[in-house]
Formats: structure tokens, C-alpha cells, sequence
């Protein structure tokens, strides 16, 4: 239960300064002016408030002609940036009342009207949750579509003009292709559940989620995998067909394991988790070396080549994929294939799935064993210097050859003994 008082105090005490002398600024000069968004949410909720945003009556030229240093950002739909100071933090952005046309290509709206009142333009928000502003000035919480009520009651609900969850959530996920995105992320990062009948809104907006560019939807899809419980968004979202409609390869996937070996896994892994499947569903076992099936995907969504890799690595070496009933010597090939610096990762995503890989590859960890050539207890200057070789491919063949003895054999990486083995 969220106290009230308790809430409103720390609005109060959140509000950085800067943004209280603009809302004063702009409402001195008859305009009015309030802080908006998740920022409010957030210290409502006793979380640390993002950037604070402001929206206000006053048209873009009208804010322009009060401030010295503004940055026309987004003139064209409002919003401009006022300079308050030095750094990223001095810097507010204001953005006028405004209603919206049509949304045409599922992201923007065609137009913009200006003019329109403040319920008007909190109602084409997403979530009731986003569509609360506070007045700095007047100390006064302005929430026409009971978001502290949702709040409270522990539940998401689409905002929107009619009063009917499903079809504001229709209305609002088919404008804005993204926002069913938005929408599960918010689950998972507030800890909240949808509304059945906001839920229920998203599959009718997966059109408008096919137009939305992939960057854009991998942007979400981090972020849901950066919560704390990324369950809470991915169960949503393969329920409603989000994941059907972004990763279909994943369509079939077993959903409760799934998201709890994501869950359970390191931020850095749970890319890899996200897609550890994908070699089962395609009928295929994986190779760290040889990783098209996870590459093709998860390039579709505009991931960086950093990013494919290090999931790709992962995803290779997962328990749906790892034989576990693998020898050390298996395992130490697979994490040499995998990669030292994603070794730990590849393990812990074991743990994470409760596989009996976990308990050998810790220790394998923990010993040290060598995963790299470069972690062999010789050199090619030693075999250049011991055993007269000149440079030249003879000696990464060599070393090559000594490390995969290694790798069967733990206790031969001893300098006497490599050299033994070279000659």
C-alpha cells in the first residue's frame, strides 16, 4: 500500500531544482507547466526518478523567447531543451500539450496539434502509471486516469480517451508499435503484472509492432533482460505473440525453464539464455565455432557483432545443447572454444539451468586449467631458444598441437614436460 502523504512528500523532495525554476519560469508567465512521466512514477514508488521531463501550454516559440540557451531538439512535435548549466544533468526537456493524428508508419504521429489540455495529452501516454504530473508549484499531483490507484492495486493498465482498458491498450499499442514492448518491459521493471485486458490489447497491435525498426526492439529487449526478473516481461510476451512476432524461431520454445535459466543468469549471459534453445527447436547442436543459427536471429534484430558473439559463445555451450554426460577433457574443449573471457559466462549459464555441468566446469574455473594457447606454460620463444626451431608457422602448429594434449591432460602444462612433448 503506498502511503500518500509519505508519496507527495517525496515528489516534493525529488524535483531537482533546475526543473522547479523552469515549470516557475513558464508558469509565471501564464503558461501552464508540470513535470510528467516516469520520473513522477518513480518517486512515487520510493525508486530512484530518472531524467524529469516537463510539459507545459506554452508552444515551442513561446518557451524559445523565455530561456537564453534552448536546443531545438524535436521542434517539429514540440519539444525543445533548455540549458540550465553545465552537463547532461543541467539539461530539461519541455514539450508542449499536444494531441496527435494518425500513425502512419506504427512509431510517430503524422501530425501534432497544439493548444490542447493537460488530460488531453496525458491520455495518449501508454500506461495509466506514465500519464501522472505533478505541479511543483502548487504541490499538487495531477492524475486524471488513476495511476496512484493502479499503483497501489499493484497492476498495469493502458490509459486512453474511452475508459475501457482493452480498447485504449488496442488503441494505444496499434498507434505506437513499440509500446506493447514498452508495455511488458514496464512489468518486469516496476514488478507489476498487466491488466488481463491491457494484455489482452497487445495481440491486436502486432502489426504495428512489425513496422517498428529492429533497433528499436532490440533497444527494449535489453532492457527487459537488464531487470531483475526479466520473467515477468517474457511471459507476457510470448503469451500476447510479441516473441512469436520478434523471435519466431523461439515460438516453440518450453516457457517455464526458459525464463528461469534467463532469470537465474548473469545480465551478460541472458542474451545467450535468450536464445540457448535455438539449436533444439532448429534440430541442431550447436558449435561455438560455427553459430548461424543464433547469428541469423539475433543479427535480424540489429544486435551489435559484440553482442552476437559473446551470445552466440554462450548459447553454444548451453545445457540445451551441452551433453552432460560430457568428460573434463569435453567440457575443457568446448570452454576453450567458447572463449576464456566467456568461459565463467558459459558456466554460469549452466548453473543457472541447474545443470550438473555447472559443479565440473567451476572446477575447471577454479584450477586454472589452461583454455588458450597463450595460457601454456611455454612459448614460441622457448621453442625458437630450447629446440632451435625458426619462426615460422612450424611453431603455432606446435603449440597448437601441445595445447590439445593439454586440454586432454591438465598436468602436462609444465614447461619441462611441453618441451618434452615439442621435441
Amino acid at each position: 500500500m503506498i502511503d500518500r502523504a509519505a508519496a507527495m512528500d517525496r515528489l516534493r523532495a525529488s524535483v531537482p531544482p533546475n526543473v522547479r525554476e523552469v515549470c516557475e519560469r513558464l508558469t509565471t508567465a501564464g503558461y501552464q507547466s508540470v513535470a510528467v512521466g516516469g520520473a513522477v512514477r518513480d518517486a512515487i514508488l520510493e525508486r530512484a526518478p530518472g531524467d524529469w521531463d516537463v510539459a507545459t501550454a506554452a508552444t515551442p516559440e513561446q518557451v524559445m523567447a523565455l530561456f537564453k540557451r534552448v536546443i531545438a531538439t524535436g521542434i517539429q512535435h514540440g519539444t525543445v531543451t533548455i540549458v540550465t548549466g553545465r552537463g547532461i544533468e543541467s539539461h530539461v526537456e519541455v514539450t508542449t500539450f499536444r494531441g496527435e493524428g494518425a500513425y502512419t508508419d506504427a512509431r510517430r504521429p503524422d501530425h501534432v496539434r497544439f493548444g490542447v489540455p493537460l488530460v488531453e495529452d496525458l491520455a495518449r501516454r501508454d500506461l495509466r502509471v506514465n500519464a501522472m504530473a505533478y505541479d511543483p508549484g502548487t504541490h499538487e499531483l495531477i492524475d486524471p486516469y488513476e495511476g496512484l490507484r493502479d499503483l497501489e492495486q499493484g497492476v498495469l493498465r493502458a490509459v486512453g480517451p474511452t475508459g475501457n482498458i482493452y480498447d485504449d491498450a488496442v488503441g494505444r499499442f496499434t498507434e505506437d508499435g513499440l509500446r506493447v514492448m514498452r508495455a511488458v518491459r514496464f512489468a518486469a521493471k516496476l514488478e507489476l503484472p498487466l491488466d488481463p485486458d491491457t494484455e489482452r490489447g497487445i495481440t491486436p497491435a502486432l502489426p504495428s509492432l512489425a513496422k517498428v525498426s529492429r533497433e528499436r526492439v532490440s533497444d527494449e529487449l535489453r532492457k527487459i533482460l537488464a531487470t531483475r526478473r526479466p520473467s515477468l516481461a517474457l511471459v507476457p510476451a510470448f503469451r500476447s505473440g510479441i516473441i512469436g512476432s520478434i523471435l519466431p524461431a523461439l515460438a516453440k520454445v518450453e516457457v517455464a525453464p526458459w525464463v528461469a535459466r534467463i532469470d537465474r543468469a548473469p545480465v551478460d549471459a541472458r542474451l545467450g539464455a535468450l536464445v540457448a534453445d535455438l539449436g533444439v527447436l532448429a534440430g541442431k547442436r550447436l558449435d561455438p565455432k560455427n553459430v548461424k543459427v543464433v547469428g541469423e536471429v539475433l543479427r535480424a534484430l540489429k544486435f551489435s557483432n559484440d553482442e552476437l558473439t559473446l551470445a552466440s559463445s554462450i548459447a553454444a555451450a548451453s545445457p540445451a545443447t551441452a551433453i552432460t554426460a560430457w568428460s573434463e577433457p569435453e567440457l575443457r574443449h568446448l570452454l576453450s572454444d567458447v572463449t576464456r573471457p566467456r568461459a565463467a559466462l558459459a558456466v554460469a549459464l549452466w548453473d543457472a539451468a541447474d545443470s550438473p555441468l555447472a559443479e565440473r566446469g567451476t572446477a575447471i574455473l577454479a584450477r586454472g586449467d589452461a583454455l588458450a594457447t597463450s595460457e601454456l606454460a611455454i612459448t614460441g620463444n622457448d621453442l625458437m631458444t630450447e629446440l632451435g626451431l625458426p619462426a615460422g608457422p612450424a611453431i603455432g602448429k606446435t603449440l597448437r598441437a601441445l595445447f590439445e594434449r593439454v586440454l586432454d591432460e591438465p598436468a602436462l602444462n609444465a614447461r619441462d614436460t611441453l618441451l618434452a612433448l615439442a621435441r
